[in-house]
């Protein structure tokens, strides 16, 4: 038998959760991105996005996961010496916490970098030798209760 967790009887705690990762490319990937020259337009500003609206399906991707309503999300992506990065963090005040809201944001803004510049990853065969994805990481998990407004 598959169901979630009961949570009806915890408090509702504010709770925030970091999570980062890199998709490894090439150098000359990096370049295309930094140049703006990317086929299909801007992998940094399409991956962010893609990441905020990740975050917000994430129950709908993983079965136990829980819906909640998050108070604030923020997906960073930035060019690194190896590959792009990924910063995503999620905020709600709920009874369970955001830490997968904010991996499958992490997971999903580098997919989608990935999926924008895999033509020039690929090699003569049409397998992708140099790019890697992760890891993806839970950097930060906070849970503290509310306060008195």
């Amino acid at each position: 038998m598959a169901r979630q967790k009961d949570v009806g009887a915890k408090p509702k705690l504010d709770r925030r959760a970091v999570a980062e990762g890199t998709l490894e490319v090439s150098a000359a990937t990096r370049r295309a991105v930094r140049a703006g020259r990317v086929e299909k337009g801007d992998p940094i500003a399409a991956g962010e996005l893609a990441g905020l609206l990740a975050m917000k399906r994430t129950p709908e991707l993983i079965p136990h996961c829980h819906a909640v309503a998050l108070t604030a999300s923020r997906v960073e992506l930035s060019v690194g010496a190896k590959g792009i990065r990924v910063r995503a963090e999620a905020e709600a005040v709920d009874r369970t916490g955001v830490e997968m809201e904010a991996l499958v944001g992490a997971s999903v803004a580098l997919l989608t970098v990935w999926d924008m510049v895999k033509y020039l990853e690929k090699d003569d065969r049409g397998l992708y030798p140099r790019t890697s994805l992760g890891p993806i990481r839970v950097v930060s998990k906070v849970k503290r209760p509310r306060e008195a407004s």
